[in-house]
């Protein structure tokens, strides 16, 4: 009998009940770029995430002591909210130490929709450390693709991808999802390039006409690697 482990790639938050089983471990990737922002504040000395459905739910942490409040809705960061969706907001910025609280239009619903599991965030900062970690777990693994409202979009199954790739070449996992298979082919047809395959996608050209290229390149091409995998605990992202 095989010890292997099955992998599955849900495709948006929405899909999630069809995957939703209580046991296997959930990887919510929202690679533009929640999952990328999370990554890098909690690179940047971040204590603690609460991601939140709402912007007043958010906003009632304003002005509370230890916290700050990151908000983004359609790509674009929120009036009377600290900072918004672009991991350049958290780089050297004063962090340190606080809790911040981050509403976004795709991936804090991801994590919402997965929270009767182990959850953990994943992107290209952090891929290998997440992929060493679940090698070592050795538990049954969906990866969540947050997707936008709701629908299919291009870079978070690329990741997925990315990360199946890392997890089946260990001989320690199978996989029959179409889903996976699909995401395979998608990275394999980015030929090392994703930023160039995805000139033509809806969430690229979307951030392109906002002047956030740099933001999609940072995420697709981080130039800095974390070890540091974030865990959902209760309603608060720690470092696991």
């Amino acid at each position: 009998m095989s010890d292997k482990k099955n992998i599955q790639v849900c495709f948006t938050a929405d899909q999630f009940s069809k995957y939703s089983d209580g046991k296997s471990t959930v990887v919510v990737v929202d690679v533009l770029r929640a999952t990328s922002v999370i990554s890098t504040a909690f690179m940047e000395g971040v204590k603690a995430i609460i991601p939140v459905q709402n912007l007043d739910e958010a906003l009632s942490f304003k002005g509370k002591e230890g916290y700050i409040i990151a908000a983004e809705r359609n790509a674009k960061p929120i009036e009377g909210f600290d900072y918004g969706n672009s991991p350049f907001h958290y780089i050297n910025a004063d962090v340190i130490g606080k809790t911040l609280v981050l509403t976004t239009t795709n991936g804090t619903k991801a994590i919402y929709n997965a929270k009767d599991h182990k959850v953990i965030t994943a992107s290209y900062i952090n891929i290998d450390a997440v992929a060493n970690h679940l090698l070592d777990e050795h538990n049954n693994i969906i990866i969540l693709c947050s997707g936008w409202k709701g629908v299919f979009n291009l870079e978070d199954p690329i990741f997925a991808g990315s990360l199946a790739t890392l997890l089946l070449s260990s001989g320690k996992y199978d996989s029959n999802c179409d889903s996976l298979f699909a995401s395979r082919q998608l990275m394999n047809n980015s030929n090392g390039n994703i930023f160039k395959f995805l000139s033509e996608s809806s969430h690229r050209k979307r951030l392109k006409s906002l002047n956030m290229e740099n933001d999609t390149r940072f995420c697709l091409a981080p130039p800095v690697k974390s070890t540091i995998i974030p865990i959902l605990e209760g309603s608060k992202l720690v470092i696991l």
